[in-house]
């Protein structure tokens, strides 16, 4: 498995998912699974492919803000890291290539896959958000092209609604197959305290940049202050200056999140613009039975059943309206909970999504 994210310690918010896929494949034990990712704790039964200057090298990408952020940042130091990372991958897929038995290269992001190129492993690559955004790219469609052609190869997005783009450039070459994410099973079992349905306290877990924002600075302007406050948590990418109704308390971790913000929040909100394929914050709040605004895009709609789950939001009266419907304690209960239900029925837990992958990676040893 390879991935370009993965947090450092327990108190770490990077690639908190990555972790929880790998501990939940381990579990499955069907397999030997080794893991190409920035230094970290490994989860039981996982063992690392880093090579010689690997791990310090992703010990300061990640640093630096990840690949995706310095080639937005600082394109031309972003290109030289990009064109590092991809020699990194060429070697680790040219060492697993001359390794007997069955084997799958489980490639999180687009662009990690590129390598693969020089060798003929089956391969399951995990599609979000950010990736159709560089599949925009010039040129990027054709590289993915070259890489899959003659391969046995999933793409596996992590939503249903970023299958048909996948389809219309790739499905002559690759199976389309939408595996979504699992939840972590600490936030299905957290109990909200009853008092939180009437507070007044909203919540924003997230990168602070301005696309990750959105609306918030301009749809937030006189809704908070007095009657609802704002408490922004997550590590800033982007010098912005916030306003003074945002409470801001910096990086977070899941630990905090569910011992000290989730049980007594009104909910959760995202107004962003970005790039998103399938939040899994937001899927983590709904387990745990918060209500949700977010923004209308494509991956917030994937999730919320507007009125129902959750309210999406498209203007700033509309975001007004949500936010004080929200303020009656029984719909705000009432949402958190069908929230709860639907996350719980259709997505599942990490062992879930396990399940999910093992069933894909059978399908492509099988497949001649």
């Amino acid at each position: 498995m390879v991935a370009t994210s993965y947090p450092a310690s327990g108190a770490d918010w990077q690639g908190r998912f990555i972790f929880d896929m790998a501990e939940s494949l381990a579990r499955v034990r069907e397999f030997d699974l080794r893991l190409w990712a920035p230094p970290g704790t490994l989860p039981l039964g996982v063992t690392s492919a880093l090579a010689d200057g690997d791990a310090a090298w992703l010990s300061q990408l990640l640093k630096r803000g990840g690949i995706a952020h310095l080639l937005r940042r600082q394109p031309l130091r972003g290109g030289f890291h990009a064109l590092n990372l991809l020699w990194r991958l060429r070697r680790l897929y040219r060492h697993f290539s001359g390794d007997g038995g069955q084997i799958v290269a489980h490639v999180n992001w687009i662009q990690n896959a590129l390598p693969l190129a020089a060798t003929n492993i089956p391969a399951l690559i995990t599609v979000l958000g950010s990736d159709l955004a560089l599949l925009k790219l010039p040129g990027m469609v054709q590289l993915v092209r070259r890489m899959l052609a003659g391969r046995r190869a999933t793409l596996a997005p992590n939503a249903e609604w970023m299958a048909a783009s996948l389809r219309e450039n790739f499905g002559d070459l690759a199976e389309i197959r939408p595996i979504p994410f699992g939840v972590n099973d600490r936030w299905f079992a957290l109990n909200r305290n009853p008092d939180a349905c009437a507070c007044n306290d909203w919540i924003v877990v997230s990168r602070i940049t301005k696309a990750k924002l959105g609306h918030l600075l301009e749809w937030g302007e006189g809704l908070f202050g007095d009657t609802h406050r704002l408490h922004l948590l997550g590590p800033m990418q982007e010098s912005l200056t916030l306003p003074n109704w945002i409470e801001y308390h910096g990086p977070t971790n899941p630990d905090t999140l569910s011992r000290e913000w989730f049980p007594r929040a009104a909910g959760l909100l995202t107004l962003s613009i970005h790039d998103e394929g399938r939040p899994q914050v937001m899927m983590e709040a709904m387990a745990a039975g918060l209500p949700v605004i977010a923004s209308d895009l494509p991956a917030h709609r994937d999730l919320l059943r507007n009125g129902e789950t959750g309210f999406l939001v498209d203007d700033a009266n509309c975001f007004a309206t949500a936010l004080a419907q929200l303020d009656d304690p029984l719909l705000n209960c009432r949402i958190g909970l069908s929230a709860r239900i639907w996350v719980a029925e259709h997505i599942g837990t990490w062992d879930d999504c396990a399940r999910r992958y093992v069933d894909a990676y059978d399908d492509l040893l099988r497949r001649l």
